[in-house]
Formats: C-alpha cells, structure tokens, sequence
C-alpha cells in the first residue's frame, strides 16, 4: 500500500509509530560529551570553521574561550566581532605575529607557553563549554609546545565541554585524540 492509499486514520498510526522510533533514537544519542575537534591540512577555512561552532555555542548562552596562539601582531577582526559577547567570551590573541616575521624562536617559545597555560585555565574551568585553540597545531609542529603536553590538557577538560585545535600538520598523535578530523 502506498502512502496516497492510506485512510487519515492509518497514515496517523504509521507517524504515530515513526515518532516512537524517532524519539527513542534521539534519546539515545542525546549525549553531552564534548567533542575533541582538530581542523588541520592546507588551505583556508580551518579557523572560520571553528569561528562557527564559536558563534553557535554563543547563541546557545555557552561560555566560550579563543586563545590564538601565533597569530597576535595585530588586532583580528573577529576580536573586534566578538566583543560584542564580554559576559560569554574569553578572546586572547598572545602570539607576535608568524614565525617568518617574528624571527625570535626563544621568544616564540615563550608567548606559546603562556598561551598554553592561559588555556589550560580555560580547560580546567567547566563553565567554559567551547574552547578555541587557534593555530595550535603550528604551534606544536614548529616544536614550541610539546604534543603530549596538549594531549595530557585537553584530557582535564570537563565531560561536555568541546575543544577545537585548528592550523596545519596536526601531530598524528593529536589527530588519534580527536573525535572529528577535518
């Protein structure tokens, strides 16, 4: 019998059942976990990918920090956009600008560490349910930051807070953490 066949009454009783089916697999899968997330590779979009699930969690009322590590030289634009959330949002830009520009690997090293314990802050607070690490992955790869010092951190993360490390050459053993890859 095709859908066009059924009587009123018969078509209420396939949705009614269809419902039960639907409610019953939302319940299941309705989890709080927070998810690891590791935006990496070539291109452009890693972190207005991330700047997304930032503005999605603001929306929801959710605390939400971005720490910036690298970049910091100057005044990003989406600073200046998401000040407009100062009761929700943590926004840190603490690096001196790219590598190439800096040329001062001790002192690179240096900013990294303080953006790292200003994220470990963050990571340790459970009001935070969003938390953006920006250019981290660089940041590791470059050798400022060891990788099992961030995966040892985002481990202190309460259970729905979300983590998202954005920038290119994600260490594998950091992408072996994550939930979501992309």
């Amino acid at each position: 019998m095709t859908e066009s066949n059924l009587t009123a009454e018969q078509h209420r009783l396939k949705m009614q059942r269809r419902k039960e089916v639907q409610d019953q697999r939302v319940a299941e899968r309705n989890q709080t976990k927070g998810l690891i997330i590791v935006n990496t590779g070539n291109g452009k979009g890693k972190t207005t990918a991330a700047l997304g699930m930032v503005l999605r969690s603001l929306g929801h009322g959710y605390r939400v920090a971005i720490i910036q590590f690298i970049k910091g030289a100057w005044e990003p634009a989406e600073k200046a956009v998401f000040s407009k959330w100062p009761e929700q949002l943590e926004f840190h830009a603490l690096g001196e600008g790219f590598t190439w520009e800096t040329q001062d690997r001790d002192r690179d090293m240096e900013k990294t560490r303080e953006a790292w314990n200003l994220a470990l802050s963050f990571i340790r607070n459970s009001e935070f349910k969003l938390i953006l690490l920006d250019e981290i992955n660089i940041a590791i790869k470059l050798g400022y930051l060891p990788v099992e010092d961030v995966i040892a951190g985002i481990k202190e993360k309460a259970e729905d807070t979300h983590i998202i490390l954005t920038g290119r050459g994600a260490p594998q053993a950091l992408i072996e953490q994550a939930d979501l890859v992309t």
